[in-house]
């Protein structure tokens, strides 16, 4: 197993510093003190490419005096064998409850954050996990429970990003220091067994891998069983099998382009519906381009099922609002239109905003300056869009500056009667991420909704310049 081991590390290492790596550059090495880490660090200690390493010991505090045991294991390990080790304490659970996390999932975020900042800060060349075969197979059957498409059942790669990249700054994702490297992969638990009994290899065994209400357990404990007895094989067949998976989902990505465009200013990403829809197998490319974003199977399934109903039965497609752990999705009539949800829509208004005179001002994240100029240096009355002129004496300061409101209302020039801002909107075929960015100017002798202008699109008629107007008030989107 040792010299299995030594090959696969060299070769996702790279010898003699292929792919930029030096033979002798430092690797961090997770270790929790179970069989698989354990066994790891034995592999390296003894490995024939004399690798400098250090150890680092994340103790969640979840099991009481079985934690203070497991760190206790690492440090006597690293005492012994001259390893540097790095510890960290967490109270994991609190985290959990912060973040809204299964605790789970919050030690995850936990430790590969910590992993992260340690190969920064040190120089390693990236960090060293115990993943094995049989943790491969656990993982895509609970993908496969879960719905995550053919990157789902790939599995693990030997080399990764780390999971939690915010972490790292993006050069550092290019020189490799944000990589997780698992030369363990291709071994079973059982390897991993006689390896730790031949070797007389000191681990402890988590008193929880017993409870199979844990979804993972209860697959390594019920389900494997089960598997095995049909094919003694089963997990290394299922390994090679993800192998192909993980093929097959490397070229799909490298054949097909997706029909997605990014707008960078408004920090938006649009699926075209119509160039979606006509090409084969377009349910798919909807979950590859969704994915991404955080929409699992269930949640595409959902927006495909609207998109068919859209072209069979002219359903109106707009408005529609989906939202995944990160991102929300809004349909308009033509597109899919996906934001992060940080800087996602709210109909929610800013508080209003007073505005006293010529400036640059922000409100909700849209920026504006506002100018004055006498009417005689104006050549041009034609406004671009974005830029607004109107009667300075009309709209005086202070005027108010918010986000708009059902029920407000204008006489949008050129046009006798009023109309609903919505209305107005609606003609200029705003999708619901822009009515939701929409601010409106107003002013305090105004009443019962009554606006004097959409900020960037539209003026009042009571505001319009006219034959007597010797001051124009310029506001312009900046």
């Amino acid at each position: 197993m040792q010299k299995e081991f030594d090959s696969i590390l060299r070769s996702l290492l790279g010898p003699s510093g292929e792919d930029g790596h030096d033979g002798t550059a430092g690797v961090l090495l997770a270790v929790s003190g179970g069989i698989d880490s354990m066994c790891l660090a034995d592999l390296v200690l003894h490995s024939s490419l004399s690798l400098r390493f250090a150890v680092a010991h994340c103790n969640f505090h979840l099991r009481g005096e079985e934690s203070d045991s497991d760190q206790a294991l690492v440090e006597q390990w690293c005492r012994k064998n001259g390893a540097r080790l790095f510890l960290a304490d967490f109270d994991t659970a609190s985290y959990a409850s912060e973040k809204g996390l299964s605790i789970e999932m919050a030690a995850r975020e936990l430790r590969y954050r910590w992993f992260g900042s340690l190969c920064i800060e040190h120089g390693f060349s990236g960090t060293v996990v115990a993943h094995n075969s049989n943790d491969n197979v656990e993982t895509l059957i609970l993908n496969l429970l879960r719905g995550t498409g053919l990157k789902g059942i790939a599995g693990m790669g030997h080399v990764s990003p780390l999971p939690c990249q915010d972490t790292c700054p993006s050069g550092d994702f290019l020189s490799g220091k944000c990589l997780l490297y698992r030369p363990m992969l291709d071994f079973t638990r059982k390897q991993i067994e006689g390896y730790a009994r031949s070797h007389g290899i000191l681990y402890h065994e988590d008193s929880t891998n017993a409870d199979s209400t844990y979804r993972r357990n209860r697959i390594r404990n019920e389900v494997f069983p089960l598997f095995e007895t049909i094919n003694p094989s089963f997990i290394k067949t299922v390994n090679r099998e993800m192998g192909y998976f993980s093929d097959a989902a490397g070229l799909l990505e490298d054949l097909v382009r997706l029909p997605v465009s990014e707008d960078a200013a408004r920090g938006e990403s649009r699926i075209d519906v119509g160039s979606l829809m006509e090409k084969p197998h377009w349910p798919y490319l909807l979950y590859m381009a969704l994915e991404p974003y955080g929409f699992n199977s269930a949640l595409v399934s959902a927006i495909e099922k609207l998109l068919r109903s859209a072209g069979k039965s002219g359903v109106t497609l707009s408005g529609k609002i989906f939202r995944s752990a990160s991102h929300v999705l809004v349909t308009s009539a033509k597109e899919l239109i996906v934001r992060s949800a940080e800087s996602g829509f709210t109909m929610e208004g800013q508080p209003d905003m007073e505005v006293p005179g010529p400036g640059t001002y922000s409100s909700g994240g849209v920026s504006f300056a506002v100018e004055m100029l006498p009417r005689n240096e104006i050549k041009d009355l034609k406004c671009p869009h974005g830029v607004l002129m109107t009667d300075s004496v009309s709209l005086p300061f202070p005027f108010i500056c918010r986000k708009w409101q059902p029920g407000d209302w204008m006489r949008p020039f050129g046009m006798r009667g009023r109309k609903k801002v919505s209305d107005i909107f609606t003609d200029l075929k705003f999708d619901i991420f822009s009515k939701s960015d929409a601010l409106v100017i107003t002013s305090p002798s105004c009443s019962d909704g009554h606006v004097l202008a959409i900020l960037g699109e539209r003026i009042d008629d009571a505001v319009k310049i006219g034959p007597s107007t010797s001051e124009v008030t310029v506001i312009r989107l900046i």
